[in-house]
């Protein structure tokens, strides 16, 4: 078995076990996104109400960042790909 491939399975087996904890998603605000296309993007990825939305693009503006969503990382993983690919930056912790 090389190292290379041992290192692989080590770190997947590692991101396995990992993925059925709790984890938030969390949006980070930027310069360049408007208010309407983080609610709609919000709304369309997360399948938030428009008001959950709205609250949360508030707390992005004035706070730095959101958590939008909690779940498995199996649960936020696509919509982490969702929010990232309408330009919008997003991370699971």
């Amino acid at each position: 078995m090389s190292l290379q491939y041992q290192e692989e399975v080590l770190v997947d087996v590692l991101e396995d076990e990992d993925k059925d904890d709790p984890k938030n998603l969390i949006v980070f605000n930027d310069d360049y996104n408007t208010f309407d296309h983080v609610i709609h993007t919000l709304v369309k990825v997360c399948k938030h109400t428009y008001q959950q939305a709205e609250q949360c693009t508030w707390l992005i503006h004035y706070q730095g960042k959101c958590t939008v969503k909690t779940g498995t990382y199996r649960q936020l993983k696509p919509m982490r790909e969702g929010i990232c690919e309408a330009g919008i930056d997003a991370k699971i912790y």
